[in-house]
């Protein structure tokens, strides 16, 4: 556990509100059953950094036997995180994965040219009532790393630095902040923490960046001066520094960003790519299902199932 003392939280409110680019409010959506709040990409902005999907799973209720049945589905040019604060999920993927996450720890699927994976609630979660609250976000892949292998890391919550001062504790879940790097293999310069502040606990964003932004999950925060609230999503303007000061009942956030990207990318159902052609490949090739003969395979052992092409 660390803390760079150069980093003086300051006072919130020493920068303009201009300061704050954009505040998104995450859109509802349904996934069979399930609905999930959606903040990236959001009509005016599409990614922060290299993050271009950004939704918060819960928190949710579910009674014995009840659970969430994602079917295997594909991804190309894009990794996934998904990141627990409740619940798990039993992950199966096409390169041979059979992983179950759990609260703090990180799963870490690069896709590449094509992966194709299942998430579901495991049998140990049904056995009894229980909550599911997380944290599911893509990054899109640098041009010269969307037809890489598919890969697959997890790395448990002891893994993760963890980061801490008077009323901080951050856990550094992808890439590098405040002089920590996390164990994940990243492909462009990446920061993504798990951030709570106790009440009134002042923060400093990472200011060497280039692209900023900030998720409250819990609580509210005070930034220069306004009052933010969970659900809302904060994307601050480059080279600014930023100092967030937690409301009267404390805060949870996710802190994200990195450089950007040489470019917007073209996003379809699960599928990133830097041109339509990789799109339109990618669709036809899931749409023939010709399992193991190409671009996609079925997860091992769970191989009865999948969701057609819209």
């Amino acid at each position: 556990m660390s803390w760079n003392p150069t980093l003086a939280p300051g006072c919130p409110d020493e920068i303009g509100v201009d300061a704050i680019e954009t505040v998104i409010i995450p859109r509802a959506r349904d996934i069979g059953g399930f609905e999930v709040k959606r903040a990236l990409p959001a009509p005016k902005r599409q990614m922060v950094g290299p993050f271009i999907f950004f939704d918060q799973a819960g928190p949710a209720e579910f009674l014995t036997g009840q659970g969430i049945d994602v079917r295997p589905h594909p991804h190309i040019g894009l990794g996934t995180v998904t990141y627990l604060y409740q619940g798990d999920f039993h992950h199966r993927d096409s390169i041979g994965t059979d992983q179950i996450i759990r609260p703090g720890a990180l799963n870490w699927m690069v896709a590449g040219k094509g992966v194709t994976h299942s998430e579901r609630t495991s049998e140990q979660g049904r056995s009894g009532p229980h909550s599911l609250f997380g944290i599911q976000t893509w990054l899109a892949l640098p041009e010269d790393h969307e037809d890489m292998d598919p890969i697959f890391e997890h790395h448990g919550k002891e893994a993760l630095p963890e980061i801490e001062a008077e009323g901080i504790n951050a856990k550094l879940i992808l890439g590098t902040a405040f002089g920590e790097t996390a164990p994940a293999t990243m492909f462009s310069e990446t920061f993504y923490l798990d951030v709570v502040l106790d009440a009134g606990a002042r923060m400093p964003l990472p200011d060497d960046h280039e692209d900023r932004g900030l998720y409250i999950t819990q609580g509210s925060v005070t930034i220069a001066g306004q009052d933010f609230t969970a659900g809302q999503m904060m994307v601050f303007r480059p080279g600014d520094k930023i100092t967030v000061a937690a409301g009267p009942q404390g805060a949870r956030m996710m802190a994200l960003g990195g450089a950007t990207l040489n470019g917007p990318r073209h996003v379809w159902w699960n599928f990133v790519a830097s041109s339509r052609d990789k799109i339109a490949a990618a669709k036809e090739d899931w749409r023939a299902g010709r399992w193991g003969e190409g671009r996609f395979e079925l997860p091992v052992d769970d191989r009865d199932e999948f969701i057609p092409l819209p």
